[in-house]
C-alpha cells in the first residue's frame, strides 16, 4: 500500500521537473479507468506534495513529505488566504511522511481556489521546533473538479459552513452519543486496521441522516460501509436532557476499525 501512494507523486515530480519555477495553469491529472482512480497532484517547492483523488467511491486528500510521525493521527495548523492558522487533526497514513485529512472533500473545495495557503507542522524538528510551509497555489479550473465529480461530491457544499461549529469529539457542545455506533469489521477485507470519518446531519429524535463518509483509508476494505450501517444503529442526545427535541446540527466523528488477534 505505501508504494502505491509513493507512485502518485513520484508520477508528478518526474513531469514537473522542467517547469518548477513556473506557475501551472491547473493540478495535473491521472486516470486509471481500471482502478477507477481519478488523481489531481501538485508537487510544490518546499518539498510538500498535495493529492487529491477518487478511487472507487471514496475520497481522499494528502499531503505529503512531512516529518514523520508515529501513531494514528497528528496535528496541523492549515490557513487559506488572509485567514489564521486554524489546529486540525490529520491521520497518519501507513507511510508515517503522509498526512490523510479527515474532512477531505472540503478540503478539496477550498484547495481548487488556488492563491496563498500555509501549513505549520509542530514538533517537526528533534528539538521539537515547528516548520512552517508558505505555498502560492494555482487555482484548479477542472483537475480538482473531475475528482470530486467522480466521487458524486458536490464542487460547493453550504455544510463546509458547520464544519467549525464541531467540537473536538466530534459533536457540537451539549449533545452526546444516547447509543454509540455499533461497528462490525468487514467481512472479506484484507486490512487489518482502517479508520472511517463521516459527518452526518442530526434529526429532532436523536437519530442520524445524510451521513456521507469523509475519508476512509485505506480505501478499497469495504470500511464505509460497515461505519455508514454503524451510524443507522446510532442515537444523540442532550447532555442532561435525554427526553429534549435536538437542534439540527452537523457532526464529524472517526470511528477506528481493528482486526482482533486470536
Amino acid at each position: 500500500m505505501r508504494f502505491k501512494v509513493l507512485a502518485i507523486l513520484a508520477i508528478f515530480v518526474g513531469a514537473d521537473v522542467a517547469r518548477a519555477q513556473e506557475t501551472p495553469q491547473d493540478w495535473d491529472i491521472a486516470r486509471d479507468s481500471g482502478r477507477r482512480m481519478v488523481t489531481a497532484a501538485i508537487p510544490v517547492t518546499t518539498g510538500l506534495g498535495l493529492v487529491v483523488r477518487c478511487s472507487r467511491g471514496s475520497y481522499e486528500a494528502l499531503i505529503m513529505g512531512l516529518p514523520p510521525q508515529e501513531g494514528d493521527t497528528r496535528r496541523l495548523e492549515i490557513a487559506f488566504g488572509e485567514h489564521d492558522l486554524h489546529p486540525e487533526t490529520w491521520n497518519v497514513s501507513v507511510d508515517p511522511t503522509i498526512a490523510v485529512s479527515s474532512l477531505p472533500a472540503p478540503f478539496a473545495r477550498q484547495l481548487r481556489q488556488g492563491g496563498r495557503m500555509q501549513i505549520r507542522v509542530p514538533n517537526a524538528t528533534p528539538d521539537g521546533r515547528a516548520m512552517r510551509h508558505v505555498l502560492d497555489l494555482p487555482p484548479s479550473a477542472s483537475a480538482i473538479d473531475e475528482t470530486l465529480t467522480a466521487c458524486d461530491r458536490p464542487l460547493e457544499d453550504p455544510r463546509d459552513a458547520l464544519i467549525e461549529d464541531v467540537g473536538p469529539g466530534g459533536l457540537p457542545a451539549g449533545l452526546v452519543w444516547a447509543e454509540a455506533p455499533r461497528l462490525s469489521y468487514p467481512i472479506g477485507s484484507r486490512f487489518t486496521r482502517a479508520f472511517v470519518v463521516l459527518s452526518c446531519l442530526t434529526t429532532r429524535e436523536g437519530e442520524l441522516e445524510q451521513c456521507v463518509v469523509e475519508a476512509e483509508h485505506p480505501m478499497g476494505g469495504y470500511f464505509g460501509e460497515a461505519a455508514l450501517r454503524g451510524a443507522g444503529r446510532a442515537r444523540l442526545q442532550v447532555a442532561g436532557a435525554p427526553d429534549q427535541p435536538l437542534p439540527v446540527r452537523r457532526i464529524v466523528y472517526r470511528t477506528n476499525f481493528q482486526m482482533a488477534r486470536r
